[in-house]
């Protein structure tokens, strides 16, 4: 994965490769007049300090345009959606313990996983409808007892799908049933373009740990995100975290308190809906008109990325090989995905539509195309000699 995002980021590569926020779509001024204030008017702003109580208030009134009524009791503050979920993995999962996720994952949360080398169960993903439920059924009437669920219910990384609401509701009644918690990562879960649903979190206060960042509404380097847990848990996770950072961030939570003291945040969250939609729909078209018939793909309603499955008999590295030397252009190849390791989905690709412009949507996308009908000529020729 490291190799191909060094690839995609070389001067002259269109790429839809990163997962990245549009730059252009920070907030810059009204987060710089936010340092600003909060440097001229606070003496401690650059000292150490403990969470921000008025920032938890923020986030409590941000979950309910999720639909999530929650305490700040039950609020903790995070350098980012990575930090949160790696918190929560060092307090709930032993090493050589069991975990239960998709085949197909985003990269981070495999990372946070790697320490503690878990027996990892999997389930597949159907492409309309989300993770398999009934495998995590299977899984746990079986006798399994993971540390936890893991799901992205929205703007699912890598495979774009959210899951269906009758499939919401199953996943919290086995968590309840089983008393085996859920963390759900919503970094994507503000940017639904149509029909928003409620996250999981909405469905049980006791099971499901959410896991919420301002990274992909704001920006971020700013790393400040947030867990919804249950209040007990709160203590143990200050604990893990002071000897992680000793509460690093308090800047960032400052400022971005002092944004959403504005009250701007609402309208930035529209305007990133508007602009995001847009790209998705030029990525749609541009797919449409360039790719060819065998290809397939489903149009997300959430997030940033859209998962492409090539034929099979199109070798993914070597269209990204081609796809960087001859057209300047990168996506991530699908198997960068796989939870065990497996040179699964060897024909799927994922692309991100946030981070190029439109211009470079309809200019790279028929590029990449070139590459991938030169290679499906070339096998089709092969095949019959």
């Amino acid at each position: 994965m490291q190799k191909m995002l060094f690839a995609a980021s070389h001067p002259g590569i269109i790429s839809f490769a990163l997962g990245m926020p549009a730059v252009e779509l920070f907030p810059t001024a009204a987060l710089a007049e936010a340092a600003e204030h909060v440097l001229a008017v606070n003496t401690v702003a650059l000292q150490y300090s403990p969470p921000l109580q008025s920032l938890k208030q923020h986030v409590r009134e941000l979950m309910k345009r999720r639909g999530v009524n929650c305490r700040e009791e039950q609020i903790f503050l995070t350098a980012g959606a990575q930090q949160g979920m790696s918190l929560l993995s060092r307090l709930l999962l032993e090493p050589g313990g069991s975990v239960i996720t998709e085949e197909l994952i985003y990269t981070g949360f495999q990372q946070v996983l790697e320490p503690f080398q878990p027996h990892v169960l999997t389930v597949s993903t159907d492409a309309e409808t989300g993770m398999d439920v009934d495998a995590v059924e299977r899984h746990l009437r079986g006798g399994a007892r993971p540390s936890f669920i893991y799901s992205i219910t929205d703007g699912h990384n890598p495979l774009s799908v959210r899951l269906h609401p009758s499939k919401r509701a199953r996943l919290v009644e086995l968590a309840e049933q089983y008393r085996v918690p859920i963390i759900e990562d919503d970094a994507y879960g503000f940017l639904c373009y149509e029909n928003p649903l409620p996250p999981l979190r909405a469905l049980s206060e006791r099971w499901v740990f959410y896991v919420g960042s301002f990274s992909k509404i704001l920006a971020p380097a700013l790393r400040v995100g947030w867990l919804v847990v249950p209040e007990e848990l709160i203590l143990p996770l200050s604990v893990i975290k002071e000897a992680t950072d000793i509460d690093a961030a308090p800047l960032s939570q400052r400022i971005v308190n002092a944004y959403l003291d504005t009250g701007q945040l609402p309208g930035q969250i529209d305007m990133l809906r508007t602009q995001y939609g847009l790209r998705r729909d030029v990525i749609m078209r541009a797919l449409a008109e360039n790719f060819p018939d065998a290809a397939r793909w489903t149009k997300p309603d959430c997030g940033f990325f859209v998962w492409v499955e090539l034929p099979p008999a199109v070798d993914v590295d070597e269209l990204f090989r081609r796809a960087i030397e001859d057209e300047h252009v990168a996506f991530i190849p699908g198997h960068a995905f796989s939870v065990n390791r497996k040179r699964c989905d060897t024909s799927s690709i994922r692309l991100n539509f946030s981070h190029p412009t439109t211009a470079q949507i309809e200019e790279g996308i028929p590029r990449l195309a070139r590459v991938l009908k030169s290679m499906m000529t070339d096998v089709a020729t092969n095949k019959h000699k």
